[in-house]
């Protein structure tokens, strides 16, 4: 079996809408609704079409695919610069102490701080693998291929990059949102999360805390849940991890999965692919194997190869 990594094109669409219907929901990059996809497709064909030498407000749409069958098996996707059409908010994890020298008594806790830190980075996303290709190192092709292009591409994009992991289910329910964000905005976590995919983050805005919040003061099942990865997001955050992203106490809004960042020139695919020919290479140390990366913009495809003995 044989597959590719390349740029998402408008006959896609169909291939994309089954794909996010195995989602379950909680993917705010790729939300299952062929509007928005449609649109995400054209938006990521326009970015790959133009010329410029800064970040501005791309969108990158990468499918892989299998080349025996031609059917989609996963995908994933770059914002160029994240802020520019609404804010980026995310929740800051502090601590915070507080002492009464007349009782002799102390107590520290954690706060929750609404903030922008993150407005004018990039961002990758919408990492998604279908049950039945989640094996023989794909979500290392389709993950890596992302920083291959960006290194193919690197005048489109800022020095700092974020990716905002799924945060922890109780089944279907959100313990995060049912404590905190459904108190404002009074939906359940998937429309309130689809509602963010489909309509934007003003409501966020309009609708949520802007002070912070005390942790110690919400359940234990939320508390828990802050900075806690859903399960089928752990081998992504493992790949994350290994690639130079750290986590820091930045948490999601919605589910408050954990919120990862790295400088994009230390990431470590940047840091040993090289040049060959009309692309680069990224050799997969202990595998006999490399990742090749070909052309630009929107002919830019990633295969994985033997290296040459």
């Amino acid at each position: 079996m044989t597959h590719q990594v390349r740029m998402a094109c408008k006959n896609d669409v169909d291939a994309l809408l089954e794909l996010a219907a195995l989602t379950a929901g909680g993917l705010t990059n790729f939300p299952h609704d062929r509007g928005v996809l449609a649109e995400r497709v054209a938006w990521s064909e326009q970015s790959c079409g133009v010329i410029i030498d800064s970040p501005q407000d791309e969108f990158y749409l990468f499918v892989l695919e299998d080349t025996e069958t031609g059917r989609i098996v996963r995908t994933s996707s770059i914002y160029s610069k994240i802020g520019v059409r609404w804010p980026f908010y995310s929740y800051k994890l502090s601590r915070i102490s507080h002492v009464s020298n007349g009782t002799g008594r102390h107590f520290s806790t954690h706060i929750l701080t609404l903030v922008n830190d993150f407005d004018g980075a990039s961002e990758v996303g919408g990492l998604f693998l279908a049950p039945q290709a989640r094996s023989a190192g794909l979500g290392q092709l389709l993950s890596r291929s992302r920083y291959l292009f960006i290194s193919q591409h690197r005048e489109r994009f800022g020095s700092t990059i974020v990716a905002e992991m799924r945060g922890w289910l109780d089944g279907a329910i959100s313990p995060f949102w049912e404590a905190v964000g459904r108190k404002f905005f009074d939906s359940e976590f998937h429309a309130a999360d689809l509602y963010n995919a489909t309509q934007g983050n003003q409501f966020i805005a309009d609708l949520m805390p802007k002070f912070p919040i005390y942790t110690a003061l919400l359940p234990l099942d939320a508390q828990s849940a802050i900075g806690r990865p859903h399960v089928d997001a752990v081998p992504a955050k493992a790949m994350l991890e290994a690639e130079g992203f750290v986590y820091d106490g930045y948490v999601d809004i919605f589910d408050a999965g954990p919120t990862l960042h790295a400088r994009i020139d230390q990431l470590r695919t940047i840091t040993e692919c090289r040049l060959a020919g009309d692309g680069l290479e990224l050799p997969l140390p202990g595998r006999n194997q490399r990742l090749r990366a070909r052309n630009s913009g929107p002919e830019f495809t990633v295969s994985l190869e033997a290296l040459e003995s």
